[in-house]
C-alpha cells in the first residue's frame, strides 16, 4: 500500500505535509511484517548501525552503539507546550505553542533530504482493544522503526482499525542529519547539539528532532503513553501512569493483579518479574513500565499495558535480579550501547561475569576494566518482546484489561520510611502517592541522602500540571459506585546503623506482595496495626520464615518515627507551595491530618 492509496483524509492529508516540509528521498508505509523488519535490520548492518549477536547466543539479535552525545532522554529538552504556561505547571518545560512550531519548522525544513521516510501506524494496547489508542510516527531511522516493530503493534491492521475516521496521534521525528547527493551516512545520525522533543496536548500530538535514541525517538513510549496520554486520560476520565502491572497468584489458586509505581533505581523491572521465594506462590508480568487503566461497567478499575515490549536499562540486570528479563531477550532482540565479547555475545556491569578479554566497550574500544571506564554504558538498552518473557501473564494482552485490587508506590529511602504500610483510605493513598521520594547517592548528585520528590513516578511524564495530576487522582477515587483498589508505600531500602541494607529484596519482596494480597480482602486491622502514617503489618501476618532478621531489624523496618516523619513535614508542605493555586485543598488536608496523628 502506497501513502495516496490510505482511506483516512486527514493521515494522508497530514504525511503530504509533512513530506513536504522534511523533504526525504522516497516514502515508505510500513506494514508492520516479519519480511519488513528483516530487510530493515540487513539494511542497519550494511550501513553500520547494527551488528549481528551470535547465533548461537543471541539468535537473530542485533547490537548498535550511538552516538557518545545521544545516549539518554533529554529532560531539559523536552518540551510541554500547552496554550498557557500554567496548565503546563511547575514541573515541566514550557514553550509557547506557536513559537515551538516555528523553531520546529525552521529545522524540520529539509531535514530528511537523501533519506527515507518511514510512516509507522501503531497501536498502544491489543488492536481494536476499548482501552488502546493509535498513533502514526513518521520518522527518517530504520533504527525506529525496528524498534517500534518490538515495542508496539506496527502496520497494516492498525490502519484497518483505524478506519477512514478514526483518532490517531500524529508523531513526527527527525535525527536531523540530512543526506547531499553521494554523501555517506554515519552508523548513529542524530544533531546532537540540537535536540527537541516536544508535546502539543491539547494538539494531541508530537515533534522529536535531532535524536536517535529510545524514549526521545520511540515516540508511542514516553511521548504518546505518557505525556500525551495523560493530558487525554485527563479529558476523558481514566488514568495513564509510569506503573508496572504483575499477577499474583496464592497457593489456592487465587488471583489478584497490582500496579506499581517506584521511581529509577527502585527494582520496578525486578518487581514485575518476579520469582517467589515463598511456596507455592506465583508472580506473572503484565508490563513492566507502563499502564492504562479506566473502569469498567462492573465499576472495577482495570488496566492494560500498552506496550508490546520491554525497553530495559541492561546494566545490572542478572540472571540472580532478574531471571525472567535474562529469559526474555535470549533472541530477537537489540542491544544499544552494551559491550560485545568476543564471542559476538553482549556483556555489561552486573551481569554476573566478568568481561571476557577482548571484550569492546560501547565506544568501539578494547574494555579495560581497570581503567575505571564502564565497558556498557549506565543506560544501555535491551529492546525485547514481552511474548518472550517466560512469566508473561496469560491475560496481558486482554483488550478489555484486567482487575487491580491494589496499587504500589516506593522509593529509596535508607531511613523514616517503613518496610511497607497501607492507606487508610483514596484520598491518603493520593497523598502517598503525591509524596513520593528518592535518596540521592553522592555519586549521582554530589549531596548524600538528599530527597528528590517523583510524585507517582511521574515526574518526567506528566503532560499538564502536576497539582491539576493529582487533582484528576481525588475525581477519580470519587466515582459513584466505583470498586476501589487499596494503596500501599513500600520501601526495600532501609538501612542500618552500619549503611547495610535491612530487608534481602529481590525474590524476598513476594513475602511484602503476600500481606498486600491478604489486606486486599481484609477488613479494619485485620493482619496490621494502625499507626499515623496508616496501616503496618503485624509480625505475625508476615511470612519471615527462613530469613535472617534480628528483632532489632525488624523494629527498624516496621517502626514509625514520629519525630523523622514530623521532620519531613515542611518539606511535603513546601513541595505543596510549589503548586500555587493548582495544589487540591484536598491534599493538603492529608497533610494536616497526618500532622496531627503524629503530634497525638
Amino acid at each position: 500500500m502506497k501513502t495516496d492509496d490510505l482511506r483516512h483524509e486527514r493521515l494522508r492529508t497530514w504525511i503530504a505535509e509533512m513530506a513536504g516540509l522534511c523533504e526525504p528521498a522516497e516514502i515508505r508505509l510500513c506494514d508492520g511484517s516479519p519480511a519488513e523488519y528483516d530487510e530493515l535490520c540487513g539494511r542497519l548492518v550494511a550501513s553500520g548501525t547494527f551488528r549481528p549477536l551470535s547465533q548461537a547466543r543471541k539468535p537473530h539479535s542485533f547490537y548498535a552503539n550511538s552516538d557518545p552525545g545521544d545516549v539518554a532522554r533529554v529532560e531539559d529538552r523536552t518540551f510541554i507546550c500547552s496554550k498557557r504556561r500554567e496548565d503546563a505547571g511547575p514541573t515541566n518545560n514550557w514553550a509557547e505553542p506557536s513559537e515551538m512550531k516555528r523553531i520546529l519548522r525552521g529545522l524540520f525544513a529539509g531535514s530528511m533530504r537523501g533519506r527515507t521516510m518511514y510512516v509507522i501506524p501503531y497501536s498502544m494496547g491489543p488492536i481494536g482493544g476499548a482501552l488502546s489508542k493509535i498513533g502514526v510516527e513518521i520518522s527518517d531511522s530504520a533504527y525506529v522503526v525496528v524498534n517500534m516493530h518490538i515495542m508496539a503493534r506496527v502496520g497494516i491492521q492498525v490502519l484497518e482499525a483505524l478506519g477512514p475516521e478514526g483518532d490517531f496521534v500524529p508523531c513526527l521525528h527527525s535525527v536531523g542529519k540530512p543526506l547531499a547527493p553521494g554523501q555517506a551516512d554515519v552508523p548513529w545520525p542524530c544533531d546532537k547539539d540540537r535536540k527537541y522533543i516536544v508535546h502539543f496536548p491539547e494538539e494531541r500530538a508530537i515533534w522529536s528532532y535531532g535524536s536517535g535514541y529510545g524514549g526521545n525517538a520511540l515516540l508511542g513510549k514516553k511521548c504518546f503513553a505518557l505525556r500525551i496520554a495523560s493530558a487525554m486520560a485527563r479529558d476523558q476520565g481514566w488514568l495513564a501512569e509510569h506503573m508496572l502491572i504483575l499477577g499474583i497468584t496464592n497457593p489456592e489458586g487465587r488471583k489478584k493483579y497490582i500496579a506499581a509505581a517506584f521511581p529509577s533505581a527502585c527494582g520496578k523491572t525486578n518487581l514485575a518479574m518476579l520469582i517467589p521465594t515463598i511456596p507455592g506462590w506465583k508472580v506473572e508480568t503484565v508490563g513492566d513500565d507502563i499502564t492504562w487503566m479506566r473502569f469498567g461497567q462492573d465499576g472495577q478499575l482495570r488496566a492494560i499495558n500498552p506496550e508490546a515490549g520491554f525497553f530495559g536499562v541492561a546494566p545490572g540486570t542478572s540472571e540472580s535480579s532478574n531471571p525472567n528479563a535474562m529469559a526474555s531477550l535470549n533472541r530477537d532482540s537489540i542491544f544499544t550501547n552494551c559491550a560485545v565479547t568476543p564471542e559476538n555475545d553482549i556483556w555489561w556491569e552486573g551481569i554476573g561475569s566478568p568481561a571476557p578479554p577482548w571484550t569492546i566497550d560501547w565506544q568501539g574500544k578494547l574494555y579495560d576494566a581497570s581503567s575505571g571506564k564502564p565497558g556498557a554504558h549506565p543506560n544501555a538498552r535491551f529492546t525485547a518482546p514481552a511474548k518472550a518473557c517466560p512469566a508473561i501473564d496469560p491475560e496481558w494482552e486482554n483488550p478489555d484489561g484486567v482487575p487491580i485490587s491494589a496499587i504500589l508506590f516506593g522509593g529509596r529511602r535508607a531511613t523514616v520510611v517503613p518496610l511497607v504500610h497501607e492507606a487508610f483510605s483514596w484520598p491518603h493513598g493520593v497523598f502517598m502517592g503525591s509524596i513520593v521520594a528518592s535518596e540521592t547517592t553522592a555519586a549521582a548528585a554530589g549531596t548524600l541522602g538528599r530527597l528528590r520528590r517523583d510524585p507517582f513516578a511521574m515526574l518526567p511524564f506528566c503532560g499538564y500540571n502536576m497539582g491539576d495530576y493529582f487533582g484528576h487522582w481525588l475525581e477519580v477515587g470519587a466515582r459513584p459506585g466505583a470498586w476501589l483498589p487499596k494503596f500501599f508505600y513500600v520501601n526495600w531500602f532501609r538501612k542500618g546503623s552500619d549503611g547495610s541494607f535491612l530487608w534481602p529484596g529481590y525474590g524476598e519482596n513476594s513475602r511484602i506482595l503476600k500481606w498486600v494480597f491478604e489486606r486486599c480482602d481484609a477488613t479494619g486491622t485485620e493482619g496490621a496495626e494502625r499507626t499515623p502514617i496508616g496501616f503496618l503489618p503485624s509480625r505475625k501476618a508476615l511470612e519471615l520464615e527462613g530469613l535472617d532478621l534480628s528483632e532489632s531489624m525488624l523494629d527498624t523496618l516496621l517502626s514509625v518515627d514520629r519525630e523523622a516523619w514530623k521532620a519531613e513535614l515542611p518539606s511535603i508542605a513546601e513541595y505543596y507551595a510549589s503548586f500555587g493555586e493548582r495544589m487540591p485543598k484536598g491534599l493538603s488536608a492529608e497533610l494536616d491530618a497526618l500532622r496531627e496523628r503524629l503530634e497525638g
